[in-house]
């Protein structure tokens, strides 16, 4: 077994020359080596902590119920060897323990001085994972506009798909301190309301089986004693009568809203053509009148307009 102190002198002298020094600690070339190494160690080893849990939780779901609390795992084992990291290259770097009350210092002078934002993201980031409310998979609608896709919960930012294939970037802490709309939180099933409207005059129970027969001729149509497909007469407008498909849409096609209503506007407008069924245009009756019949006459008499 080598001699580490023979290793150590063997060592040319300018790798163990102080580059800052303090009155507690000597930071070397060597010590900052010794950290690189020590973070890049810690690094490959939190990554083969995260695919190991999610090996786990493929392999044996009794252990991990599913694949969104096998990432909430492998993230909080991650942070925590990340944490661990931390005070080892501390340690590495010859900072005491008890000089941590002065890092914790300048960290409280650095949250007071612009970072707070960062750490109420780290905090926030935290909190989504541990509470699940937000899942890898879920489809979201923020209060701020975006809609689509998570794809990953980081740290400091949560990254959404948009059904356009936009990556956009969201802080952690716009979901802990705004509206959030989950739309397959709990439910993977949701009701769309597709509106629609006929001219006057048109039989309102033909026009309810023409909505039906659309609805049943998409596939992305949910159906069953519980989620049932109705049409509902809404309002009697100025040109026609409105109406509403209320359809349930199936998992598959939840996340994407616009896709979905369109299908069924184009199966609603073929089944009402088949059925002969009118789609009201806009109308204006425009009623001329004379305000009086002594001036009438006069325009007539001289060619007035």
């Amino acid at each position: 077994m080598p001699d580490l102190a023979a290793v150590r002198e063997g060592i040319p002298g300018w790798f163990r020359t102080p580059l800052v020094r303090t009155d507690n600690v000597d930071i070397t070339l060597l010590n900052v080596l010794g950290v690189i190494l020590v973070l890049l160690a810690l690094w490959w080893l939190a990554h083969l902590v995260e695919q190991g849990v999610r090996r786990v939780a493929q392999r044996n779901s009794r252990l991990i119920r599913d694949d969104a609390s096998a990432y909430v795992w492998a993230r909080i084992l991650r942070y925590l060897i990340w944490a661990l990291g931390a005070l080892l290259a501390l340690s590495v770097l010859g900072v005491q323990m008890t000089s941590l009350w002065v890092v914790g210092g300048i960290i409280g002078f650095g949250i007071g001085f612009g970072l707070q934002n960062l750490f109420n993201n780290l905090i926030s980031g935290i909190v989504l994972m541990l509470e699940k409310t937000l899942k890898i998979g879920d489809f979201v609608d923020l209060e701020s506009g975006v809609r689509g896709h998570v794809l990953e919960i980081g740290m400091r930012y949560t990254r959404i798909n948009t059904n356009d294939g936009v990556d956009v970037i969201v802080p952690n802490s716009e979901f802990t301190s705004s509206r959030v709309v989950n739309w397959t939180f709990d439910d993977r099933l949701r009701r769309m309301r597709i509106p629609f409207s006929v001219a006057y005059g048109t039989n309102k129970d033909t026009v309810k089986e023409a909505g039906i027969r659309a609805a049943n001729a998409v596939d992305s149509t949910f159906d069953d004693d519980t989620h049932k497909t109705d049409v509902w007469l809404v309002n009697m407008g100025e040109s026609g009568l409105d109406f509403v498909l209320a359809v349930w849409v199936g998992p598959h096609h939840v996340g994407r809203p616009a896709n979905t209503q369109a299908r069924y506007l184009w199966a609603i407008h073929d089944e009402l053509e088949r059925a002969g069924i009118a789609i009201p245009f806009p109308q204006r009756d425009v009623h001329l009148r004379w305000q009086d019949d002594e001036e009438r006459e006069k325009k007539v008499l001289y060619g007035g307009d």
